[in-house]
């Protein structure tokens, strides 16, 4: 799992995908932390995002490097929004604080379930690892 955090955290603009019914939706997200030995996101219960998430918890999360290496992360959202894991958050990006609190009802944080992650390479090499 570290490694897949190092990844993410080195290239820290990063593409989740959902599913809304039938269709795939991507959007950039820029937050991510390893709490309690899990993975974790972030956003708010007012966004699509959350709403595909918990009607659908399948997601993926894919991001290149400037060396041109990438990550496909896949896995199942848990949303676990505990004063704990929220704290966490505000602790790992202070500027979460400017939209969110411990306190509120609209911040909320998710970790990977049955995630596993693949590393690639353009010259195709690969290599996966299980969370």
């Amino acid at each position: 799992m570290n490694e897949v955090l190092k990844f993410l955290t080195d290239n820290p603009t990063f593409y989740i995908a959902t599913v809304d019914g039938d269709k795939p939706k991507v959007r950039p997200f820029g937050f991510v932390m390893e709490f309690e030995g899990k993975l974790w996101f972030c956003t708010n219960n007012k966004k699509n995002v959350y709403k595909q998430l918990k009607t659908n918890p399948c997601f993926e999360v894919s991001t290149t490097s400037p060396d041109r290496n990438w990550i496909r992360l896949k896995g199942k959202a848990v949303f676990n929004s505990t004063t704990a894991a929220k704290a966490k958050a505000l602790e790992v990006a202070p500027i979460l604080a400017t939209m969110y609190s411990v306190e509120d009802s609209i911040f909320e944080v998710f970790y990977v379930e049955e995630g596993e992650a693949t590393f690639y390479s353009m010259t195709g090499d690969s290599r996966t690892i299980k969370l």
